[in-house]
């Protein structure tokens, strides 16, 4: 290993003329790091095997002359003719002092500059072919000018440099050929080895001199701007120190004649500030109160501290500042349509605010709770809000929270203690009259330290919020003026009387249609522009994110769909990135298998409703709607009902209640009376590992039951939703929006609702209603009829038993 030490900057003896004849051929020492010049002296380690074979023959060599080339990297550790510089130097071997370890300390005189033509050896150590480069000296005046600003800047640097020994000035002025002038300084240059090894390669003596100039003035630029910053430094400390010196005298001289004002200067611009605040009544008479027990306090002690953060508090919070409500409806509603697509009934409440506060200046912020499925946008839809309004936007996270006092805050007896994140996030929005949404409404916890639920009603009361009471506060504040919404996955666990101080607007999932015109106008945009992309290098079309929608996703929102179309604009991005500038149009399952892989969904309907016994139901998730398989078959057994899938109570009781509809009406389907005296029923809902519960798979069962036991298929395009009665009635259910819209996901074509349901439907929207063919059922016979590919004939004996019926009928009348 070859590193240089500190070229030596004592002058060199002058070369021997005899001393330093060598022939075209000599050995190679590579150096690391470093670059020889004519006429310096400089000490190496040598450590290399092939550079110690070198060192270990030197007295073998004609004469002790060797090339010294510099490296182009210093990593590499056997460098050939291409690893060197082509520009180095000849260099006597003036002492080597062999180490314990085997290496070599070598003492080298720089000669002249050689070009090195090729490698003529390689083991045991490098030689080569040189040519020796003649350098003619330059005597003109331009020569001399340079050499004397040369001369001037480098004695610059020297003053600059307490390090350099005295004699470096000294040995500058006793050089005066230009070229070795320059060699000098550039040997003692601290520049990167790049630019030392493009000096030794000028053999222009003015031109090389010129480089040195422009390296020796950038090093002195930096040598003057470290002068001026310690000397800034230096003043700033004693300016510092001196303050320091004379305050504490100041001080113990008022302690003296017990005038001590403490930290009276501060205070009196509290004061200054509560003037300012335009506080409250009651809220100005605390804080004169506690800025008057504060001037009473020794500064240092712990109460100090917690009275002055309090005062802190009350004045950084807003009182009377606020935002001016954009009440241009025609101007938010363009807002909130170029952020979001679709989402109509929350839009139109916000214009319907804003109406109001239109026609009364003084109209209370509403307390919105949005409530959908994951990925649908109510979290960014809080922030089109307070856009399109023209108001701050505060949020606050109540996932998880368990404690009373983050809605609250703690009293300030307790050591540090703050106000709860309603108060904070006031003061952060620093107006009265913010949008504050609270995310994840309905995934706060309870336990022993309170229920942050319980204090969040008087924050969402419109009647109470006007005084709302932080324990760390004390003073009543009021949030009447601040739109408040809340955001919520399902509704059951958010607590009765909370949802009741709030409005709540459903956020359906998203249509086919809606998705696609999101993923065109939103999500494509957006990722192409997060991944430095344009629509003039990646073109995606919307048949491909309809096939990403079919096949990669399964969800209401579109969360998903933007993490495939990150994952192929990401694709693009590696094949720009490699070269390639041709433009990508995706649009189709080919196109979209490269970046995306195998689909990974696809539809089950036909294929599981192919046999008896199975049926297609709808189920609500909180996720949004999903289509479910229920499965029936039958064994030798001793007419038991099983059931698995991890069915809740309210299921197993449909199940059981729908097997015995069928058993009390057996012969009305053609089925023996008898079908269960030697045989068990089995049940399943496939997906094991989600837990289900709820009524309304009712009909499925039903219609699953009778499939089975008639050997008629049920129609594989067919859906149903719907509680059963052991009278033979189907009942009505909830969340059907979200089950139809599960149900246009799957490819389903006819879905059976209870009749009572009907008016539900108009929330569904329109192009799903055009696409589906909805039956109403209001007894499970209509539910037969239009489930099974064929109604099931009744047995003889139920035809006789009905015609008797008929026949008592007419002899009665």
């Amino acid at each position: 290993m070859t590193e240089p030490k500190n070229p030596d900057t004592t002058p060199p003896p002058p070369p021997n003329e005899d001393d330093i004849k060598f022939g075209d051929e000599l050995a190679v020492l590579p150096i690391r790091n470093a670059v020889l010049f004519p006429g310096a002296v400089a000490p190496f380690d040598v450590g290399r095997e092939k550079s110690v074979a070198l060192v270990e023959d030197v007295h073998n060599l004609p004469s002790p002359v060797i090339a010294i080339f510099a490296q182009r990297d210093p990593s590499t550790d056997d460098p050939g003719a291409d690893d060197l510089y082509p520009v180095g130097c000849a260099a006597r071997v003036l002492k080597a002092l062999k180490h314990s370890s085997g290496n070599y300390s070598l003492i080298l005189q720089g000669l002249t500059r050689i070009r090195l033509d090729e490698i003529t050896q390689s083991s045991p150590y490098l030689k080569a072919k040189i040519q020796r480069i003649e350098v003619t000296q330059a005597e003109d005046v331009e020569a001399e000018a340079l050499a004397m600003s040369l001369r001037d800047v480098a004695k610059q640097v020297i003053q600059l440099m307490p390090e350099l020994p005295r004699e470096a000035g000294s040995l500058i002025d006793s050089i005066q050929a230009p070229g070795p002038l320059a060699d000098l300084v550039a040997a003692n240059l601290d520049a990167p080895v790049e630019e030392k090894a493009q000096l030794i390669e000028t053999v222009d003596v003015k031109e090389r001199i010129r480089k040195v100039l422009r390296l020796l003035t950038r090093q002195l630029e930096i040598l003057k701007m470290r002068e001026r910053i310690n000397s800034q430094i230096k003043e700033e400390m004693g300016k510092n120190q001196r303050e320091y010196v004379l305050r504490q005298q100041l001080k113990a001289i008022k302690e003296e004649l017990g005038e001590d004002d403490g930290d009276q200067g501060d205070l009196d611009g509290i004061e200054e500030r509560i003037a300012k605040a335009n506080l409250p009544t009651e809220a100005e008479s605390v804080a004169k109160k506690q800025l008057k027990r504060l001037r009473t306090m020794q500064v240092g002690s712990a109460e100090y501290t917690v009275v002055r953060t309090y005062l802190d508090w009350i004045l950084d919070i807003p009182w009377d500042s606020t935002t001016e409500d954009n009440l241009e409806i025609a101007e938010v509603r363009k807002v909130l349509d170029a952020e979001h697509y679709g989402l109509e009934k929350v839009k139109k409440r916000i214009v319907e605010y804003l109406a109001v506060r239109k026609l009364k200046k003084d109209k209370k912020g509403p307390i919105l709770c949005l409530i959908g499925p994951p990925g649908v946008g109510k979290t960014s839809l809080g922030k089109s809000i307070a856009r399109a309004l023209g108001r701050k936007f505060v949020r606050i996270s109540l996932g998880g929270v368990h404690d009373e006092a983050a809605i609250r805050g703690h009293r300030r007896t307790y050591v540090g203690a703050l106000p709860g994140q309603i108060i904070q996030g006031m003061k952060k929005a620093s107006t009265v009259n913010p949008v504050f949404m609270m995310d994840e409404v309905d995934k706060i916890g309870h336990d022993f330290r309170g229920d942050p639920s319980a204090a969040l009603l008087e924050v969402l009361d419109p009647e109470q919020n006007n005084a709302f009471a932080d324990h760390y506060l004390e003073i009543p504040y009021d949030l009447s003026n601040v739109m408040f919404v809340a955001t919520a996955n399902i509704a059951d666990p958010i607590p009765p009387p909370l949802r009741d101080r709030m409005e709540i607007l459903e956020i359906p999932g998203y249509t086919r249609r809606e998705k696609v015109a999101i993923a065109r106008q939103h999500l494509i945009p957006k990722q192409l522009e997060e991944h430095g992309l344009s629509e003039d290098q990646v073109n995606i079309k919307d048949e491909a994110v309809e096939e990403i929608i079919e096949h990669y996703t399964r969800e209401a929102g579109v969360r998903n769909l933007e993490r495939n179309i990150a994952s192929v604009i990401r694709g693009v991005a590696v094949k720009v990135a490699e070269g390639d500038q041709a433009k990508r149009v995706i649009k189709t399952e080919d196109e979209l298998r490269e970046f995306l892989g195998p689909i990974k969904y696809t539809s089950e309907v036909a294929e599981r409703t192919e046999e008896t016994g199975v049926a297609t139901g709808l189920a609500w998730t909180s996720v949004g709607g999903e289509i479910l398989f229920i499965e029936a078959t039958r064994m030798f057994g001793t007419g038991k009902l099983q059931l698995t899938g991890q069915l809740g109570d309210v299921m197993k009781e449909s199940a059981h209640a729908a097997l015995s509809y069928v058993r009390s009406n057996a012969p009305k389907y053609g089925i023996p009376k008898d079908f269960l005296d030697k045989s068990d029923m089995h049940i399943h809902i496939p997906a094991g590992g989600m837990p289900k519960d709820g009524p309304s798979a009712g009909i499925t069962m039903f219609t699953a039951i009778v499939s089975l036991l008639t050997g008629i298929n049920v129609r594989h395009d067919v859906a149903m939703t719907g509680e059963i009665s052991l009278r033979g009635r189907v009942l009505p259910i909830g969340g059907l929006k979200e089950k139809t819209l599960a149900a246009h996901r799957a490819g389903i074509k006819r879905v059976l609702v209870p009749e009572r349901n009907k008016a539900d439907l108009e929330e569904v929207p329109k192009e799903v209603r055009d696409e589906l063919e909805f039956v109403y059922v209001h007894k499970l016979d209509e539910v037969l009829g239009s489930a099974l590919e064929r109604m099931p004939q009744p047995s003889q004996e139920y035809i006789d038993e009905v015609a008797k019926k008929e026949a008592a009928a007419q002899s009665t009348n």
